[in-house]
């Protein structure tokens, strides 16, 4: 007799419980294909070529299909085969496809699946799945209702599956469960090590994208030797010369001409789990990137030539005001590519107009003041480098044996003009003083830097005044280039500096201008090169290596750092192919060109992670010292430091949630010592990942609780709030060129020189030939337009993309206390941001200090922290 039950279908003893697959077919816009032509018109056909090929495929034969060859077989976590290992049912086949499952997302599928089930099964916790088809899916997750004794559980997947023949092993997913290793059930222990050992391959051949192999290499694709000479690149990370973060191994050939180069590639190869699986635009973000770097950008400098510069700042306000004119074969081009008209909003036949950024919204000229200069150094797109000034006159700490005396010749008498009454002893002891350094870190690469044809540059130093009224007035800025000499004329013995004061009027009023703009040329290029990649995509990548190799996602660490970790490999993939290359667009925009990634590696040589903590970071600035009867053991030298201030709000959020998530698996430091897994990550992370300094004495030991609270808040810390402060503001900040120049062209006039005269005749001319040129301008422009926008699934800090994380209800629990303590803090920053009294928080050019607000909409909205290192 067969009988219903709560359970499903029963038949004696065995009986059937249902499942819940949710799935999604691969992205029918296969951009990352489309993008790879070298055409705009292979580009056009592709796009085209693959919607007509998906039309009557992607719904409803889609799902037909599915139903038919994807199989999966339960593997039980509480009772064991002969050998020890968990039973593994039948093969059972999906059925029934489900468009209308509550809480389906857009693009998602989900179907029924029946089990047969018996009580000698145990309670699932694992399960193989089959593909069988050609094509690749996007499985999200699997739901058993009804489990006897156990009830309803959940795995959550976010994979990529392909054929079954792409694997040597099946395909297996676990429970949402969480099990340090030593108290993994027996049934699970010989799936949990095999999954692991299938993440870390064995370290050879080339990877091929149905891979899901974590492994290290050394920055080696960046040149291209083989196209140009004049593309080959030093590799970075493996010597002491240039050392670097380690980025995920390839497995590509070699170059012809250097044998330690791998060959670029178009489809650079990342783990097939970390490319875009979710609704977010990153296709199109991928498809938008590789098209501006091989068919755009091409273009545009043909029609506009390389050097053509605005003609005054109405022109460079036109971008966003009028837009600019372009010639009529340039859009017809461009405008077939529907992603492209998105991207540039073309208004008519041939304009170009981008949205106008924050800094020019209230007022077209604020951005040109000093108070504005010196706000922006706090609660700007990089807020994170001035410093207290605590000796004087400024130190450097290059080798002098190496480059002679480099101390500055900023006199006490300059500054003290403008001390407003105090001395310059009197203003240090009064923590009163501080610098905006560059020198040590340009002055090195200046000599080459100079000798482009297209760059040239000062290494700078600015000296800031405490006002009584919370902001910073600038003094002074030093302008240095190296001075040669030695045998050959051509080392450097030390430093020829220029120092200039604040004017308003006359050549010194334009030269006040210029010398604004050198160092606002070093900024901006220290912030995306070292603020922005380095510190936050370059240093993260190892960790997400070392956590998928080492940490099953049954450990409880791997599911506090996983969301942390989202398409951060892959976006690194993206920069590495179009971004931060040879040639590529961060050579073409920005002053250092060839060197600027070479530039990098020269300051990871003092990175520290501990000091990624932002208390230890503004500790170790003289931003801010102990305080331990300050609510964030802090006492800020600067009240009105709105990206200090918000963002210990934010880190005291970040590191209590971790605290309260780990004293739920770890009772003691010596269960952190005898955590197998937790010991090989860290010792990965370091050792491989950041193999370059592994001998360093400060890296966390991970013997004690505190070990892993701190490096998992600082992990967490980077890929979230540190990231969001320093790449959500590149539009609003950057998008008006003269604000953030990116490039100088060339040095400060002689006196007497037909040059000099145009800076009191024609001021903004002469700014305007030093600055960044039209073209790096849409280059730059269009390219942070991007960087800067939300997607529409992104996903925030205290955030989960589904609920059934974890089983945890403690978990749980800790997890909601930490989104409301977010909730709480975005409404104490919101509020600061009306007080009229805290200038910092808006400044001249009236923008709110919003980038460390944890929530956002989609788009460009200068705010919002998401969980990881998306775009």
């Amino acid at each position: 007799m067969f009988g219903l039950s709560r359970t499903g279908i029963f038949n004696n003893n065995t009986q059937k419980i249902k499942g819940t697959v949710v799935l999604m077919s691969k992205n029918v816009l296969d951009f990352n294909a489309i993008a790879s032509t070298t055409s705009v018109a292979g580009a056009v056909s592709g796009l085209f070529g693959a919607l007509s090929d998906v039309a009557g495929s992607v719904v409803d034969g889609a799902t037909a299909i599915f139903s038919r060859s994807i199989a999966l077989k339960l593997i039980s976590g509480t009772k064991t085969d002969g050998e020890g290992n968990g039973k593994v049912g039948k093969k059972t086949f999906l059925q029934k496809h489900l468009p209308t499952l509550p809480n389906l997302r857009a693009k998602q599928d989900a179907f029924d699946i029946y089990f047969e089930y018996d009580a000698d099964f145990g309670i699932p916790e694992a399960f193989y799945i089959k593909n069988y088809m050609q094509v690749e899916f996007f499985l999200v997750s699997v739901t058993l209702e009804d489990i006897p004794n156990h009830g309803t559980i959940h795995f959550v997947c976010n994979s990529w599956v392909y054929n079954y023949k792409n694997y040597q092993k099946d395909r297996i997913f676990f429970t949402n469960e969480v099990y340090l290793p030593g108290a993994t059930p027996a049934a699970l222990v010989k799936y949990r090590n095999e999954e692991l050992e299938n993440l870390r391959g064995d370290g050879t051949g080339k990877r091929k994208e149905a891979d899901r192999i974590y492994d290290y290499d050394v920055y080696n694709d960046l040149g291209n030797p083989d196209d140009k000479s004049s593309l080959a690149r030093p590799i970075l990370g493996g010597s002491a010369q240039y050392p670097y973060p380690r980025r995920c191994r390839t497995g590509r050939r070699n170059t012809k001409k250097d044998p330690n180069s791998e060959v670029p590639s178009s489809s650079t190869y990342v783990p097939r789990d970390e490319i875009f699986g979710h609704l977010k635009s990153s296709d199109f973000l991928t498809f938008g990137i590789k098209s501006l770097s091989q068919i755009v950008l091409p273009l545009f400098q043909s029609a506009l030539g390389f050097n053509a510069e605005f003609h005054s700042f109405d022109d460079a306000r036109a971008f966003f005001e009028g837009g600019i004119y372009l010639p009529t074969n340039l859009i017809s081009q461009i405008s077939p590519l529907p992603v492209l008209k998105e991207l540039f909003r073309t208004d008519g036949e041939q304009v170009l107009k981008f949205p106008p950024p924050q800094v020019i919204q209230v007022s077209k000229s604020a951005w040109m003041t000093d108070e504005e200069f010196g706000r922006e150094m706090i609660a700007g797109v990089n807020p994170n480098v001035i410093k207290c000034l605590d000796v004087f006159p400024p130190q450097s700490s290059l080798d002098p044996s190496e480059f002679g005396d480099q101390t500055s010749t900023i006199t006490k008498e300059s500054l003290e003009t403008n001390l407003e009454g105090l001395t310059v002893d009197q203003a240090i002891e009064g923590n009163k003083l501080f610098i905006l350094d560059y020198h040590d870190a340009f002055m090195p690469y200046l000599t080459k830097i100079n000798g482009l044809e297209v760059s040239k540059a000062y290494a700078t130093r600015t000296i800031l005044l405490l006002k009584n009224d919370g902001t910073l007035k600038p003094l002074a800025i030093e302008l240095s280039v190296p001075r040669l000499g030695g045998p050959a004329g051509n080392k450097i013995v030390g430093a020829d500096s220029r120092v200039v004061l604040p004017a308003k009027e006359g050549a010194e009023g334009t030269i006040w201008l210029l010398a604004k703009a050198y160092a606002i040329v070093n900024d901006s290029c220290y912030h995306q090169l070292m603020s922005h990649w380095l510190n936050t995509h370059a240093v993260m990548e190892p960790f997400v290596i070392a956590t998928k190799r080492n940490l099953s996602v049954l450990h409880p660490i791997h599911k506090l750092l996983e969301p942390h970790y989202r398409d951060t490999m892959n976006i690194n993939g993206l920069a590495r192919q179009s971004l931060i290359n040879a040639g590529g667009i961060i050579e073409k925009s920005f002053l250092p060109r060839k060197f600027s990634v070479e530039m990098s590696s020269a300051v990871y040589k003092d990175w520290v992670f501990p000091d990624q903590a932002l208390p230890a970071d503004l500790i170790k600035r003289g931003l801010a010292v102990e305080d331990p009867s300050s609510p964030y053991g802090v006492r800020l030298m600067i009240d009105d430091y709105p990206y200090a201030v918000d963002g210990l709000e934010i880190w005291d959020a970040i590191k209590t949630w971790v605290q309260d998530y780990v004293s739920l698996y770890y009772a003691s430091d010596d269960e952190v010592r005898k955590d197998s897994e937790l010991q090989a990550w860290w010792k990965e992370a370091v050792e491989r990942g950041h193999e370059d300094l592994k001998d360093k004495p400060w890296w966390p030991k991970m013997q004690t609780l505190d070990d892993l609270v701190q490096s998992s808040s600082i992990i967490i810390w980077i890929a979230s709030a540190l990231h969001a402060a320093v790449n959500f503001g590149q539009y609003p900040y950057g998008g008006f060129i003269l604000n953030r120049p990116t490039v100088s062209r060339r040095l400060i006039p002689e006196p007497e020189s037909k040059d000099y005269q145009e800076l009191v005749t024609n001021p903004q001319k002469a700014y305007l030939r030093t600055i960044t040129t039209k073209f790096e301008a849409l280059v730059d422009l269009t390219v942070i337009e991007i960087l800067s926008r939300h997607a529409s699934d992104e996903v925030y800090l205290g955030q989960r993309d589904n609920p059934n994380w974890t089983s945890d209800s403690r978990a749980i629990q800790a997890f909601k206390k930490f989104g409301s303590k977010l909730a709480e803090i975005e409404a104490r920053i919101e509020q600061r941001n009306k007080e009229p009294s805290l200038r910092n928080r808006k400044g001249p050019a009236q923008m709110e200090y919003t980038v460390l607000l944890p929530t956002s909409e989609e788009g460009l909205t200068f705010r919002g922290i998401p969980n990881s290192i998306s775009i």
